[in-house]
């Protein structure tokens, strides 16, 4: 028998509970603008969850209905409690040691400020001898994921001659088998963001897929090739690399990544999406991205699997150091390393990183029934003037 959650568990729901029989009869077509009692069904076991008003109901290519909904957030005093610090050496041969949390700590490479937000940085403070690496952090999440909706805000991103940061995601297991998805990254103080992707054989970027960006390089993503190149985009805006992006106060990147493909779009501080900022993401909305892996050339499920969250600052290395001669910056990206105040602005400022699930709504049913706990049908629950239907929806 469908029923409706006890009294004790409307709390959870952003409305009043009310008593048998105190019913408001405006009950009408289905709203985004309302809240909505979910019932997920597993294994004949039925549990509620709350959704908070003006979720936005979407519609996937196949016509069923779903709502991104809030996974896990990452922001200020816990922030690092869920990320590890990697301690090894740089993959990609940067002039870097990579700091332990304590270390990372002691020498203000990482910390929360007053206000909640979260900085990452490079050593800005110690001068070094030609040819010692600089210190700095890189970490990642210790949760892993397998799809997603990825939205970082922040008010500063590093950047700066000999300067490569990332935020990424990487795939468990053997690199490049399980994928890699660089979100934000560049070198010195280039304008333009580059995102790219990384994968084992048979993974290709479709140039016909709409997006705004320029295609840089190869089609082909595997990263076993082309000197591990991947295939990539660059951002047409100057407003999402580096000292432009930051004058604007920052922004907001996101990433979906689900069956549908792998995008990515970024906003300028003036531009982020009301819904983004309602924390209520509607990818639909926001045009066209500025990147994309369309599913016709790369399967986004098979190649990427059992992804962390990256967060990283290098200097020199195969991208940085390789380029530095033909960047514009002054002498050797070795001698660049020295001076602690070349990177003052390599550092990352984060508001928060929000990560959403999609959920999808599979079923529908008449909410008459009475709860076994004696409480109020659908209809005394959602009775309260708000458009919205009388009807449970059943979650995947």
């Amino acid at each position: 028998m469908l029923s409706v959650l006890p009294l004790t568990l409307l709390s959870l729901l952003s409305v009043a509970s009310l008593a048998p029989g105190s019913v408001r009869p405006s009950i009408g077509p289905l709203s985004s603008k309302a809240g909505l009692l979910l019932l997920l069904g597993n294994a004949g076991v039925t549990q509620a969850v709350s959704v908070e008003k003006r979720a936005v109901l979407q519609t996937s290519q196949n016509g069923s209905s779903f709502i991104w909904t809030i996974q896990d957030t990452y922001a200020g005093e816990t922030f690092f409690d869920t990320f590890d610090f990697f301690t090894g050496g740089d993959p990609t041969h940067g002039m870097v040691n990579y700091t332990d949390r304590d270390t990372a700590l002691a020498h203000n490479l990482t910390f929360i400020t007053d206000d909640g937000k979260v900085i990452m940085k490079g050593d800005d403070s110690t001068w070094l001898d030609s040819g010692v690496y600089r210190n700095s952090v890189r970490i990642s999440s210790k949760k892993q994921y397998n799809t997603g909706l990825f939205i970082l805000d922040l008010n500063h991103a590093p950047w700066g001659c000999g300067v490569w940061p990332a935020w990424w995601t990487l795939g468990g297991g053997q690199w490049p088998y399980t994928g890699e998805i660089d979100i934000i990254e560049g070198v010195h103080d280039n304008a333009h963001n580059q995102v790219t992707w990384h994968t084992g054989p048979n993974c290709t970027l479709n140039p016909n897929t709409t997006f705004t960006g320029t295609l840089v390089g190869n089609l082909d993503c595997d990263g076993t090739a082309n000197g591990n190149a991947g295939c990539g985009v660059t951002e047409w805006s100057r407003a999402s690399y580096g000292p432009i992006f930051d004058a604007q106060g920052g922004g907001v990147f996101a990433m979906k990544w689900d069956d549908t493909g792998i995008a990515v779009w970024s906003f300028y501080r003036a531009a982020v999406p009301k819904d983004v900022l309602a924390g209520q993401p509607d990818p639909s909305s926001w045009g066209e991205p500025v990147a994309v892996l369309d599913p016709s050339g790369c399967d986004p499920i098979a190649n990427f699997v059992n992804h962390s969250i990256v967060f990283d600052i290098t200097f020199c290395g195969d991208w940085a150091g390789n380029s530095y001669a033909t960047s514009g910056c002054p002498g050797t990206c070795t001698d660049r390393l020295m001076d602690p105040s070349n990177f003052v602005n390599a550092s990352w400022n984060i508001n928060n990183l929000k990560v959403y699930r999609k959920q999808t709504l599979t079923g529908l049913a008449t909410g008459s029934a009475r709860s076994d706990y004696g409480s109020p049908t659908l209809r005394q629950v959602f009775g309260l003037g708000l458009t919205i239907p009388i009807l449970a929806l059943f979650v995947l």
